[in-house]
């Protein structure tokens, strides 16, 4: 498998209202495979980002295997740092609807 990106998000936990993710599990990936999964706050995800740490989201797919989903990246709207893989301008975070933790 070619590497990704720096890294995989695979779960997402969102805020009590579920508007915006509180944090996400990502995986180092290490080209032939993911490392096991970290959580990482949601504003450290934005940081890495803006300093060039790439991130894609990935599913498991029926065999069990991972199949990479879409590139993620930050977007700002009225202020906020929203984690997009959708450029649709909307003030919530999306990541392909990933399961939740």
């Amino acid at each position: 498998m070619a590497r990704w990106a720096d890294y995989v998000i695979t779960e997402v936990k969102f805020n009590e209202k579920h508007t915006h993710i509180d944090k996400v599990k990502a995986r180092e990936d290490n080209g032939e495979t993911l490392g096991s999964a970290q959580e990482h706050a949601r504003q450290d995800v934005v940081k890495a980002i803006s300093n060039n740490t790439t991130f894609v989201t990935a599913f498991r797919s029926n065999d069990g295997k991972w199949q990479k989903g879409e590139d993620v990246f930050v977007i700002r709207i009225s202020g906020a740092d929203y984690i997009k893989t959708k450029r649709d301008n909307t003030a919530k975070d999306n990541l392909d609807n990933l399961p939740e933790f």
